[in-house]
């Protein structure tokens, strides 16, 4: 037991202590001769007059356990993170090593197995020389400083909320004193409570029972609680796998955590440097203990004391930190932001961040640890965390068609939310919402024309219709929209292809595959902007940050202008995927409760105006000619799995993106400026050009993807949609004119949109 710290109570009240506590130990003499005495209630209720108005039993809460957060790889849960205000694993009698139970019972309480709660001797022989001023070795039993655990448990619950106002904390700080300082008080009436309680305790639970629980809530130090945590944490094995000198050692810690603990090297009071003497005396008097009740031998007990103290620390940090050697940082925060975040686990920040570091929880994820590696390499094979030229970052994220659920998210930069991050390292998740990752989202260039492609279809017209490209300024009287979009008004707006070329009239079909600009902007003219804004939203689209930069629907965004996050464009182009419906991210498959309960999760959100599907095959149509003659086609595996997408470039090729969807998964890979403007086009990357290395990236990423999930064909398009136009006589086509769906008639490498909603350069 715990003995530093105490204070003396003074001769007179030390005296006055001493008879009180003897005098209830008198009359606790005969429910203390044996457990049995004791549980039949006669001796405890002789008791009533001294006990007068204590409650007889103490409510054993759910203790603080950490929570472990799971991957899958090789079909197979593997832990990536743990959470917790108390490193706390629970475990049961049998997982935990005999000789601990025995080296605890000899140690604290020799006694336990005999008395009823109480051990009268050693309660008369602590009150004796806490009034002599002696040093106190003992005195409670186990189960009275189980139930002291118990009451100072239930005020770690009261700390004071680092992120409420000073005032506030002052007074949570009041509280929290308060209810500590009761539950450790050395004084007579605590200790009669402690008593009453310990008396009740034995009357509702075995002596087994109470070890158990005693040994799961004890501190072993700093935030090492129970015995399982404590195992792993000093010596890397399970409680169940102690020898009986690290058992002793562990007992020996108990004496005093702050001071024992052997996990501080440098420590001049009890460091490595003087063999942690301290911790090593107490540990070889917790053996002399094991060898005087007969739980071991001598010559057990002298080769025990033969042995150093010697750790191995196994720390577990608390948080995401550690997932990272996963590759699996940001899709940790991103868990743990919806756990803190969705009301299904509580009414309060408070109350969720409690259940995550507090509620002892199995969290199985969506995450695909394999896919996930095949990712990052393909990703930091080309994109580094930091460039001498550049602020540069890169992301990928997948998503399950149909499900919602996230198989893999990186990005170039190593995860660390510490307070001061190492170079090439950020807390900030480039594929979430702002609320989900703190990114703002970025311009997503003409991987939007999807949406464009959408309410072209939505709206009537054909694939195989002629639009003029030749236009470049455009009125803002050019273009309508309906309520309640209002965003029109403005200076003209003009727009160029890649790199300036002209472009004459052709077809959507052909404009989708080269990603012609002003072909783009012709087809808005023609439409309804809040129509395209309708149906992107319908895919579940929206602003990364609606407050800093609110999703809209001005002639520009038809190019891409609008900030949005790569998630939710995989999100959209899976909506595309599942016959246009869109179904929400989620990260989390199942939560276990520590009594095997499942407790219950947020779930996928199918969009409740979903796209026509005839409109979304004629698009997906359209779309897969990007991949097979388009701008993308370095990108596409061409492993057999038929495979849609849309490239996306901004101006002055700022951000590069790629979205891509099978029938089974889609996926969305961006690379651009964190801040700064500097080209990509000026960059090469491991001797790939910057607006083409987005290519080198999603071709391993989508092969990885597909040799998983497979795939299969996509619906084929109403034929209104495909309706070629009767060739005028005579039949020789028009220079430019294509001879089969998705027929290049220009060279193309990118897609793009405005970076200010001004200009409209880049494909």
């Amino acid at each position: 037991m715990n003995s530093s710290g105490r204070r003396g109570w003074g001769w007179a009240p030390a005296l006055l202590g001493f008879v009180a506590l003897s005098t209830v130990a008198g009359v606790l003499a005969a429910a203390a001769v044996t457990p049995a005495v004791a549980l039949t209630g006669s001796a405890a209720d002789s008791t009533i007059g001294v006990f007068d108005g204590l409650p007889e039993y103490i409510k054993v809460d759910p203790l603080a356990q950490a929570s472990t957060m799971y991957a899958t790889s090789q079909g197979k849960p593997v832990p990536i993170a743990s959470f917790y205000s108390q490193n706390r694993v629970e475990v049961g009698w049998d997982d935990i090593a005999q000789n601990l139970k025995d080296a605890a019972v000899a140690t604290e309480d020799p006694r336990f197995y005999e008395h009823g709660g109480v051990d009268v001797t050693g309660t008369i022989r602590g009150a004796l020389l806490t009034a002599l001023h002696k040093n106190v070795q003992g005195g409670s039993s186990i189960t009275q400083q189980y139930v002291k655990n118990i009451l100072v448990q239930r005020c770690e619950n009261k700390q004071p909320d680092v992120t409420a106002t000073a005032k506030v904390q002052k007074k949570q700080l009041a509280v929290y004193e308060a209810c500590y300082n009761d539950a450790t008080e050395v004084d007579p009436a605590r200790k009669l409570k402690e008593m009453r309680y310990a008396i009740g305790l034995e009357k509702q639970y075995t002596k087994n029972e109470i070890l158990q629980s005693y040994l799961n809530i004890a501190l072993f130090g700093g935030r090492v609680y129970g015995v399982q945590s404590a195992a792993e944490y000093y010596f890397g094995v399970s409680a169940k796998a102690l020898t009986l000198p690290q058992s002793a050692t562990l007992i020996a810690i108990l004496n005093n955590p702050d001071n024992l603990r052997i996990d501080q090297p440098t420590s001049k009071v009890n460091g490595a440097a003087n063999g942690y003497a301290a911790t090593l005396e107490r540990r070889n008097y917790v053996l002399d203990r094991m060898l005087a009740n007969g739980k071991i031998t001598t010559a057990e007990r002298d080769a025990a004391k033969a042995t150093k103290v010697e750790p191995h620390i196994t720390s577990v940090q608390s948080g995401c930190m550690n997932a990272q050697k996963y590759h699996a940082g940001f899709f940790c925060d991103f868990v743990e932001r919806t756990i803190e975040q969705n009301p299904i686990f509580g009414n309060t920040d408070d109350s969720r961040t409690s259940f995550l570091n507090r509620g002892g929880l199995k969290i199985y994820t969506t995450l695909n640890l394999d896919l996930q590696g095949s990712a990052q390499n393909a990703l930091s094979a080309y994109i580094p965390p930091t460039s001498p030229n550049l602020d540069l970052g890169g992301s990928n994220v997948s998503v399950e068609v149909g499900t919602g659920r996230v198989v893999t998210m990186v990005e170039n930069r190593a995860y660390d939310n510490t307070a001061t991050p190492g170079p090439g390292t950020t807390s900030v998740n480039y594929n979430t919402d702002y609320a989900y990752g703190g990114s703002e989202g970025f311009q997503t260039g003409s991987s939007y024309k999807a949406f464009d492609l959408l309410e072209w279809l939505q709206e009537g017209h054909s694939l195989y219709e002629s639009v003029d490209g030749t236009k470049h300024l455009f009125p803002q009287s050019a273009f309508h929209e309906s309520a309640p979009c209002n965003d029109l008004g403005g200076p003209a707006w003009p727009v160029s292809n890649d790199e300036g070329e002209s472009v004459s009239s052709t077809s959507v079909m052909n404009g989708t595959a080269q990603s012609i600009n002003t072909i783009f902007a012709m087809m808005a003219t023609k439409l309804d902007l809040c129509g395209i804004k309708q149906r992107a939203q319908d895919l579940l689209v929206h602003g990364a940050d609606e407050a800093a930069n609110p999703f809209r629907a001005v002639p520009a965004a038809t190019l891409g202008t609008n900030y949005i996050a790569p998630l939710t464009m995989a999100t959209a182009y899976a909506g595309i995927a599942n016959n246009g419906v869109a179904c929400s991210a989620i990260a989390i498959d199942k939560i276990v409760n520590p009594d095997g309960t499942d407790h219950a999760v947020p779930k996928s959100v199918c969009s409740t105006t979903p796209i026509d599907p005839n409109v979304a095959a004629a698009a997906i149509y359209a779309l897969q000619g990007v991949m097979t003659n388009g701008t993308a086609t370095s990108a596409n595996p061409r492993d057999g799995i038929p495979i849609f997408g849309k490239t996306g470039t901004t101006d002055n090729s700022l951000e590069n993106w790629l979205v891509t969807s099978t029938s089974k998964i889609a996926q969305a890979t961006w690379v651009g400026n964190v801040s700064g403007d500097v080209p990509l086009r000026s960059q090469r990357f491991q001797g790939v050009g910057g607006g083409d290395v987005k290519f080198s990236i999603v071709k391993p990423i989508v092969t990885a993807l597909n040799a998983v999930y497979g795939g299969a064909a996509f619906p084929s398009p109403s034929g209104k949609y495909v309706t070629r136009p009767v060739a005028p006589k005579p039949a020789t086509p028009a220079p430019g004119t294509p001879t089969q769906p998705g027929t290049p008639t220009k060279p193309g490498n990118g897609g793009g949109a405005p970076g200010n909603g001004n200009g409209g350069k880049g494909h």
